[in-house]
């Protein structure tokens, strides 16, 4: 089930970064996802499932924006990666 909510933002703002609306919006909702990674508030899954990608394609977005993809990485799954890699 997907929830859909509105947020303004002045016009200038988009075309500012030089961005259609429907770009923008992406952006943002990019962003958000991206942040609140970021935050430890939702696993790469999650973000991936509501950007419709991958995870290994979030990673990517991670990635582009400097974000460390091994916040969704806890330690004991490192714990058991050593022991089996």
């Amino acid at each position: 089930m997907k929830t859909q909510f509105m947020v303004n933002f002045p016009a200038e703002l988009a075309s500012g970064l030089r961005m259609q609306e429907q770009e923008f919006a992406e952006e943002m909702k990019k962003l958000a996802l991206v942040k609140l990674f970021e935050l430890g508030k939702i696993s790469s899954g999650i973000a991936a499932k509501a950007l419709n990608i991958s995870r290994i394609d979030f990673f990517d977005v991670l990635a582009s924006y400097g974000v460390d993809m091994f916040n969704d990485i806890d330690a004991e799954t490192l714990k058991q990666e050593r022991h089996h890699g």
